[in-house]
């Protein structure tokens, strides 16, 4: 059998080559919508937290403006 020469191989390694590739990719994308979904629970947590502490400032933010205008 002569000696491979550079490119050429044989079509099960590529075969295999190819197939690990694919494997290795569909396991990144399932990676990325992992932290996609965590990222878009993480995301609603803040806004919730955001609209939360908005919430709580309201009524601070009136209370000091009456006492500014009674002071005055």
């Amino acid at each position: 059998m002569p000696p491979k020469q550079n490119g050429d191989t044989e079509p099960d390694v590529q075969d295999a080559d190819f197939a690990k590739a694919f494997q290795e990719l569909n396991r990144g994308e399932q990676t990325a919508t992992a932290l996609e979904n965590h990222l878009a629970a993480l995301e609603a947590k803040i806004d919730e937290l955001l609209a939360a502490a908005g919430q709580q400032d309201q009524p601070n933010s009136e209370s000091a403006e009456s006492n500014t205008t009674t002071q005055n």
